[in-house]
């Protein structure tokens, strides 16, 4: 069944025919023979809209995020416009929030990219041979991706604000718990309870040591 390509003119008039959609939208990159360029009419918000689609603050990250996926984006020998914008626009979905966030979620597209091109090479292999590197190698970026998540995930973990709790009440024989007790928030007692705390147990450690002296030195019954 013949497959056709999607119509990027199409696809740019519904864009635009939401006009919040369009504001904010990545604009799309043009390859050029020396380079390529972002493709807006306002080169200064199309900027500003390229920054903030791929996480970074200044241009100069920018543009070298832009020509590493520039490069992962080649298939056939040269890179492609579609390919390209496809990761731009999977980048953003992640919305990456700072540097390390940005080359992170850069790696996380282009070993998608680079994934299904060797899935690609699996499903045409002619022999025993091309069979077998593709497979190794699709399987190589297959782990690689989901610990490239667990990345991003643990380190965004690290960056949400803690839970301080204020008020610890231990009860007779109770224990109390601390450390990380959720995923993604960890929850610290203040040292003013833990304090607190230890003062209680050792307020019941000699309360128990007072009543077995008692009762060592109380008189013992005698029988006749």
């Amino acid at each position: 069944m013949p497959t056709t390509a999607p119509d990027l003119e199409t696809t740019t008039a519904i864009a635009a025919a939401d006009p919040a959609h369009a504001a904010t939208a990545a604009p799309r990159i043009k390859l050029l023979a020396n380079g390529f360029a972002i493709d807006h009419p306002d080169p200064e918000l199309g900027e500003r809209l390229m920054a903030d689609a791929l996480g970074v603050a200044d241009r100069d990250a920018m543009d070298g995020i832009l020509r590493q996926l520039v490069r992962a984006s080649v298939s056939g020998n040269k890179a492609d416009e579609t390919n390209l914008a496809f990761m731009i626009a999977m980048a953003k979905s992640l919305r990456p929030r700072d540097s390390i966030e940005a080359m992170l979620v850069a790696q996380m597209v282009s070993v998608h990219v680079m994934a299904m091109r060797c899935a690609q090479h699996l499903a045409r292999a002619e022999d025993l041979a091309q069979h077998d590197s593709a497979a190794r190698a699709l399987g190589r970026l297959a782990r690689t991706f989901p610990a490239q998540i667990e990345a991003l995930n643990r380190y965004r973990s690290q960056n949400e604000p803690a839970i301080t709790v204020q008020n610890v009440s231990v009860a007779d024989g109770g224990n109390a718990i601390v450390g990380n007790v959720t995923q993604h928030r960890n929850v610290i007692v203040s040292d003013r309870n833990r304090a607190a705390a230890r003062k209680a147990r050792r307020k019941r450690k000699r309360a128990d040591a007072q009543r077995a002296r008692s009762s060592a030195e109380a008189p013992q019954e005698t029988r006749p």
